[in-house]
């Protein structure tokens, strides 16, 4: 940003990094050739994004446990289903909570958010579910996270295995039974939706 400002001689020096679009608020998409099965077919929502790495939650992986068999505090507020989504493959004990506020509403003024982008905040699990629940439009626990060390996300993406596309509120709330993935893509236009059509080919070329 700062060398706009100063207009484009910097940009003569400086390649722009491939992780340059990355930012809280943005999806990381699952090329169709992503075969880690930790990754494959995954929506990820960046929460953090700075020089020293990058964490996010996968936002389509529900499991089958009931957030109120481990937050009984939050379980009945999550949107369905109300189990736990798998966040990623990163200290799977720890849970986190994003929330979408209402319309009007905004994370600076509400005690336990953090915001992240837009309506999209972090929830703090210890704050009391019934001062927070009116602000919000949704919430949804999730457990671990996926990170990325210093330039490992910026490898990643040079090799193609993730599309960097701009978030919408809803996808923090997406159910199981839409296929978040395809709908990410589908939504970008032409080429970029035709890979929602991918078969998913198990064999690489």
């Amino acid at each position: 940003m700062r060398g706009a400002e100063h207009g484009h001689e910097e940009c003569d020096h400086y390649p722009v990094p491939p992780d340059a679009e990355v930012e809280p608020g943005t999806l990381l998409v699952a090329a169709p050739t992503m075969f880690d099965p930790n990754f494959r077919r995954t929506v990820v929502f960046v929460i953090d994004h700075r020089e020293e790495g990058t964490l996010g939650v996968v936002l389509n992986r529900p499991s089958d446990v009931p957030v109120d068999d481990v937050l009984p505090t939050w379980g009945h507020h999550v949107v369905e289903p109300q189990a736990v989504f798998v966040g990623g493959p990163v200290e799977k004990k720890t849970a986190l909570c994003l929330a979408a506020l209402r319309v009007g509403e905004n994370a600076a003024g509400v005690p336990g958010l953090i915001g992240v982008r837009g309506p999209v905040a972090l929830v703090d699990l210890d704050s009391d579910p019934d001062v927070l629940v009116p602000k919000v439009r949704g919430l949804r626990v999730f457990a671990g996270y996926a990170g990325w060390d210093a330039g490992q996300l910026a490898g990643e993406i040079t090799r193609g295995d993730w599309l960097i596309v701009p978030a919408l509120p809803s996808d923090v709330l997406a159910g199981p039974d839409h296929d978040l993935w395809g709908q990410v893509l589908r939504r970008q236009g032409v080429p970029t939706a035709l890979l929602a059509t991918h078969p998913g080919d198990l064999q690489r070329n």
